[in-house]
């Protein structure tokens, strides 16, 4: 069985461009994405992302079921925030967070076209 390589920024940012309205930016430094000028993910150091909106119940599940993989730093406590070690993600499984996340920052517009494209 041939092994997958790890998951890089290149492939997040491939994944979350291919979203309506999406747009490169900058965060802090390190490479970001916006959905129109609203944060949705980050480059927060090598390996690691910082995933937004995640509501609270997710987070929580995703940090006990897979704590390799999501975690949180008290900076990101009391925001509804996640970080991600892309080493350790499944790609399918990050793709799903990145549409989820990206359909609570797109605007109706946005989520009709994705709509009527299925």
């Amino acid at each position: 069985m041939k092994k997958r390589s790890p998951l890089t920024y290149d492939g997040v940012r491939e994944m979350a461009l291919a979203l309506a309205g999406v747009v490169d930016a900058t965060n802090y430094g390190t490479p970001s994405l916006r959905v129109g000028k609203r944060f949705m993910a980050r480059l927060r150091e090598e390996d690691v992302l910082v995933l937004t909106p995640v509501e609270d119940d997710e987070r929580r599940f995703l940090m006990e079921t897979q704590p390799e993989a999501f975690f949180l730093t008290d900076h990101c406590r009391g925001y509804p925030a996640i970080l991600v070690r892309l080493s350790k993600v499944d790609r399918a499984q990050l793709q799903e967070l990145i549409e989820t996340a990206w359909q609570r920052l797109a605007t109706k517009k946005q989520l009709a076209e994705r709509e009527s494209d299925r």
